[in-house]
């Protein structure tokens, strides 16, 4: 014999860097493995040209090929670490005893030219290759985890194999037991071959229907290399194929071919394999014949022992013992499959009621809906999410309970979502609105449900929740991000948004979209006053009336405060010009409905309206029209207030230079280019100065001073600037009186100041870090301030007062908001302006005028102060009327702290002597006035 079994193949892993490696060549080998098959049977269909040359290829071929399968496993064993790792080991001494036979089978014939012995020790060599081999295949094969898997992975062994051994018994093996029955030895011989063949068989069945998914190519080569070899050994246990056999003869390339299949079988798994995608269920074909294979064996093993008795053939012994166990096996199995499947059964049912109970107690509503979209299973969640009957809406159109906005879209991803690979995807998430029956009045609504969707049997499972309550509050959220909480009409964001839009989605014959920029005249005294509720209310009604008076398909909007906006779009006018006209008509409309009264808690309030309109002018963008539109705002409030103004190029060019003069102002401050002087205020009955009075003055770089006037004119500062003017001002003033106090000349001074900017206790730290007594400081305020309550401006003035410092109220007599201030402000002093100072020696009225404020403030023990007395006879006629103190050119005017000291050293002016009136009047005009130095000409822009 030069045949016998081959290796076997197993299921083993390789590392990733083998894999890659492998697949790259993975042609090289299975051409080479199916060259040296093809040549191997060809030479021995030929005879190899010579008997020495085929017994050379019969013997020494064949354990050359089993050699190299002994290599191959055992270089793949030492390389592989893993469980399988032994089963290869397992293999190569199985491939090895397959070389020491056929070696020892070619020492007879080719070496010895001997015939080879019927009994020999090549013979054992090929007995042991089937143990190696058994054992390789139990350890690759699946392990039960159970005894009873144990029981029944032995009981369909012994199916297969008392089968197989029944069947060829009778077809072979009993002949083979009387070949020759002059030794028993010769007989074990004979039927050793079979007998392991037949268990081999019976393993590698049951590895097939066993085996790990892991590698499934190297195993299945390797089975192809075992059933190759156990057929040749098959037919080389036949006694008429056995007598004329010769080596090198064609049943040698059989066993050639299982040799090289063993010796590639472990490299297959190295390439690259088509995974099995996750979620693919097996097949059932696979599935079906595992659990036949037992008794398709007993059928085999039945319908033998029927073939022996319809020949009319003896029954053997061996034939009845082993179809009696095969039998018995057949029962014992299907005893434990019984018991098996009712322990299934109940775990199942349990399993079941598991479920039943984990989906009706579910708030989520579970839908389970077929290929053809109707509904097999909803659960009882349904009852209280949807309000519907679960039973009603079984074998209903899942369509049917889908919003007809949403239903597109639904079906647009549940065909996406089939036509995916379910590896790739294996689930999605759909939103859409179901249909309820919780509607008010007995109507049907709508809520918003968010659906787990997963693959079922072709169809699909919905797993659903209602997400009505956070789609509302996305939504709550979102509209607010765009709206202002108090008006509910767009913020700035939105309108800015809307504008972009009407500029870039102009349609033929549509007019240039224009921008008003609303602001309330007078809206802060109403909060100062009535309160910030008031106010609330007020902005509400506002913004209500701006909306219902702008027409379909306009825009309003509150931008913050109490400044709104509109944006008017629409088709342009046929004449030049009617577009603008139809701007100003709405505008100056919405400023008289804006600017009715309106009706709040407290009574009646009434505001202003100040529009400023801007039209889009090619390429502009939002920012751009929306910063005309306000620039037009501002020059309407500074016209005199509820104007409506249009934006005009220049007005941006003023912008521009009044942000230039505002830089200027900031860097004149930190250069330290702004100056202080002070002017004296005189005692008008004997010239004595009783007190000076600080002013900034601004030293242009052509050297001209300008003053506050000026210089707050030109630039148009805004407030925050006259803020930072205000504290140099009190810083320096309150420092050079400090020194002039520490030189002896103890002349308090005078600082104008709004009160709403400096705190009681930023005055109080100040005097204490110069040592100035507080008697020494004069806060002088310009009339009341709109900017702050009348309370608040109290209280300051009153802490004031506290530490000191005397008050003096400015600009008094010429507004209403002076005199109103005396009622209950805490002031020391009055200026009088100079409006009535500058005619009160022509005029008679205005000596009346001023005579009678003169009274009043002395009427309320507070002394008054003329301003702007520029002549003589303005001196002598106030000082006539009762006036104490003056200020002006008739005696001097802002001097820098090197003439004031002087002048102070000095001590007093000489006043103006009394004239007769009738050569003032004679004369029929004025004596000639000095030009004062707070009216120094400003030089051109």
């Amino acid at each position: 014999m030069s045949g016998g079994a081959g290796g076997a193949g197993a299921a083993a892993v390789l590392p990733a860097p083998v894999a890659a490696r492998c697949g790259r060549a993975v042609v090289l080998p299975q051409l080479l493995v199916a060259v040296l098959c093809a040549g191997y049977t060809t030479g021995a269909a030929l005879g190899w040209g010579s008997t020495d040359l085929a017994m050379i290829m019969g013997d020494f071929g064949l354990a050359a090929g089993s050699a190299a399968a002994t290599v191959s496993a055992l270089l793949y064993a030492r390389r592989v670490a893993g469980p399988h790792r032994p089963a290869w080991v397992l293999f190569a001494l199985s491939s090895a005893m397959l070389a020491l036979g056929n070696g020892i089978w070619g020492w007879y014939e080719v070496v010895l030219r001997e015939p080879v012995p019927r009994t020999s020790l090549a013979d054992f060599c090929f007995l042991m290759f089937a143990p190696p081999s058994i054992i390789g295949l139990l350890v690759l094969a699946k392990r039960p985890v159970t005894k009873a898997g144990w029981v029944c992975l032995g009981l369909d062994t012994w199916l297969v194999g008392g089968s197989l051994l029944t069947l060829s018994w009778i077809l072979a093996l009993a002949h083979a037991a009387h070949w020759d029955g002059r030794s028993t030895a010769r007989t074990a011989l004979s039927l050793a071959y079979p007998l392991l063949d037949i268990v081999l068989v019976s393993m590698v069945l049951a590895l097939h229907f066993r085996r790990s998914a892991v590698n499934r190519a190297a195993v299945n080569t390797a089975l192809a290399a075992l059933a190759l070899t156990v057929l040749c050994d098959a037919l080389f246990t036949s006694p008429l194929l056995r007598a004329h056999y010769r080596s090198g003869q064609i049943l040698d390339a059989g066993w050639f071919a299982g040799a090289m299949l063993m010796a590639h079988a472990p490299w297959v798994g190295a390439r690259t394999q088509p995974q099995r995608k996750t979620g693919t269920v097996p097949r059932k074909s696979a599935g079906s014949l595992t659990a036949l294979t037992p008794y398709l064996a007993a059928a085999v093993c039945t319908l033998g022992i029927l073939y022996n008795v319809i020949t009319g053939q003896k029954c053997d012994h061996v034939v009845l013992i082993t179809g009696a166990s095969v039998v018995l096996a057949l029962v014992v199995r299907q005893g434990i499959m019984l018991l098996d499947n009712i322990a299934l059964t109940q775990e199942l049912a349990q399993q079941e009621n598991h479920f039943r109970s984990l989906v009706q107690g579910s708030s989520d509503v579970i839908m389970i809906a077929a290929p053809t979209g109707v509904l097999r299973y909803v659960s009882p969640a349904a009852q209280g999410v949807y309000c519907r009957d679960p039973q009603e809406m079984i074998g209903t159109e899942l369509a049917a309970h889908i919003h007809p906005d949403d239903l597109g879209r639904v079906l647009h991803e549940v065909r996406r979502f089939l036509a995916a690979s379910p590896s790739e995807e294996p689930a999605t998430r759909i939103e859409c609105r179901i249909r309820s029956g919780a509607g008010r009045g007995g109507r049907e609504c709508w809520l918003h449900v968010e659906s787990s969707v997963n693959r079922y049997q072709g169809g699909l499972i919905f797993n659903s929740r209602d997400v009505t309550e956070r789609v509302i509050l996305q939504a709550r959220l979102q509209h607010n991000a765009s709206h202002d909480p108090l008006t509910d009409l767009p913020n700035r964001a939105l309108f800015t948004e809307r504008v972009g839009l009407a500029l870039t989605g102009r349609r033929a014959g549509d007019g240039r979209p224009a921008v008003l920029y609303v602001d309330l005249d007078g809206f802060k005294a109403v909060n100062d006053t009535a309160g910030h509720q008031a106010g609330d209310e007020l902005l509400t009604q506002a913004a209500r009336r701006l909306q219902e008076a702008l027409r379909v398909g306009d825009s309003a909007a509150r931008l913050g405060g109490d400044e709104f906006a509109a944006l008017i779009t629409g088709p342009d006018g046929a004449e030049p010009g009617v577009r603008e006209r139809q701007i100003r008509d709405i505008a100056d409309r919405l400023r008289a409905i804006l600017s009715s009264p309106y009706r709040l808690e407290g009574g009646e309030v009434r505001v202003g309206a100040s529009i400023g309109i801007a039209f889009a002018e090619p390429g502009a963008t939002p920012s751009e029209v929306m910063r005309n539109a306000d620039l037009a705002m501002y020059r309407a409030k500074q016209a005199g207030k509820g104007r409506v103004e249009l934006f005009a190029p220049q007005m941006q060019a003023d912008a521009v230079r009044r942000t230039e003069m505002a830089g200027k102002l900031r860097r004149a401050v930190h250069d330290g280019e702004f100056t202080l002087l002070h002017q004296p205020v005189v005692e008008l009955a004997g010239g004595r100065i009783t007190g000076v009075e600080a002013q900034a003055r601004w030293r242009s770089a052509t050297g001209i001073l300008f003053t506050p006037a000026e210089f707050l004119l030109r630039g148009s500062e805004p407030p925050d600037r006259r803020l930072d003017m205000g504290r140099w001002l009190l810083e320096h003033a309150v420092e050079q009186a400090a020194l002039r106090y520490g030189a002896g000349h103890r002349t308090p001074v005078t600082v104008q100041l709004a009160a709403r900017r400096v705190p009681d206790s930023d005055v109080e730290r100040l005097l204490a870090r110069h040592e100035l007594p507080p008697g020494g400081l004069i806060l002088e305020l310009p009339g009341g301030d709109p900017q702050l309550p009348p309370q608040e401006l109290e209280r300051r003035l009153t802490a004031l007062r506290g530490l000191g410092v005397r008050i003096a109220l400015g600009g008094f007599g010429s507004g209403y908001g002076t005199l109103g201030a005396l009622r209950t402000l805490p002031v020391d002093v009055v200026k009088i302006d100079r409006t009535f100072t500058e005619g009160v020696v022509e005029s008679a009225r205005l000596r009346k005028i001023t005579g009678g404020l003169l009274r009043i403030a002395a009427d309320l023990g507070i002394h008054a102060v003329a301003d702007g007395l520029d002549h003589p006879e303005q001196v002598r006629t106030l000082r006539e009327m009762g006036c104490l103190h003056g200020l002006g050119m008739a005696f001097s005017g802002p001097l820098d702290e090197h003439r004031l000291r002087g002048t102070l050293t000095r001590g007093d002016y000489p006043v103006p002597h009394d004239a007769p009136r009738e050569q003032i009047t004679a004369r029929g005009r004025s004596v000639p006035a000095r030009r004062s130095n707070a009216e120094t000409p400003v030089p051109p822009a």
